[in-house]
């Protein structure tokens, strides 16, 4: 019956086996993601005997949980000196488009993500878009940085003419997997799967919190044809 079923448990799917996740909250302790280090280890290790390749650490940046890049990068080192295994670990951040931002844009003083440090993990508001949406992402490319939109299928402002607006304006957009079995809610769930099919998404991640949210995904449900969709797009993904 396994063979004939259309949809597979994440943990069996193979989903994870060389994954790239260019998104989670797994940095202990500074933001609203994991809290102690021995939780993001037991995550490490999960991922790891699922065949998770590479993770890029990406701790909020925003007006209300303000890192600083310095402090950030003490507490991964801190990290990175304990965890023995083999997933390749990287640091950088999810920056909220905010006042904060927008000081820090100017300044340059940011936490880009990707090997060459050219691309921005950035997000808005799940409601509503910051004010002049347009401008702000020019300014993030004018000063060499190409954007990428942190869960689109979130946010419950945007719709399809959306996002056709943003991929041409050259913003790469990044797929919470989690959104495809359900961890977000129904709604949520049809426009990443709907996205998805449409080749709309650039990047993916996790987006993981905690242990139980990892818990919830890996022993979800996901469509086959969902697996070898993503599993091509965390392939193809430029970091």
């Amino acid at each position: 019956m396994w063979l004939l079923s259309s949809k597979v448990l994440v943990s069996d799917s193979g989903l994870l086996e060389g994954f790239r996740d260019c998104h989670c909250h797994l940095l202990p302790g500074v933001d609203d993601g994991v809290d102690e280090q021995e939780e993001t280890m037991q995550i490490l290790a999960d991922w790891e005997a699922l065949g998770v390749s590479e993770v890029w650490l990406t701790p909020h940046i925003m007006e209300d949980m303000p890192n600083e890049p310095e402090g950030l990068k003490g507490v991964f080192e801190r990290l990175t000196a304990d965890y023995h295994g083999d997933i390749r670990l990287h640091l950088a951040a999810e920056h909220m488009m905010d006042g904060l931002f927008l000081k820090r844009l100017a300044a340059d003083v940011l936490m880009p993500i990707g090997e060459e440090g050219t691309r921005l993990l950035v997000e808005t508001s799940y409601y509503i878009p910051p004010m002049n949406m347009d401008s702000i992402i020019d300014r993030v490319k004018a000063h060499g940085y190409v954007p990428i939109l942190a869960h689109p299928e979130r946010y419950q402002y945007m719709d399809a003419s959306d996002y056709r607006h943003w991929k041409e304006k050259g913003v790469r957009l990044q797929l919470n997997v989690p959104s495809l079995v359900g961890a977000y809610g129904p709604e949520v769930m049809a426009k990443a799967r709907k996205l998805l099919e449409r080749g709309m998404y650039d990047y993916c991640g996790s987006d993981t919190h905690s242990m139980k949210h990892t818990s919830f995904f890996l022993n979800s449900e996901i469509s086959k044809k969902d697996v070898k969709r993503v599993k091509r797009l965390a392939e193809a993904q430029e970091l």
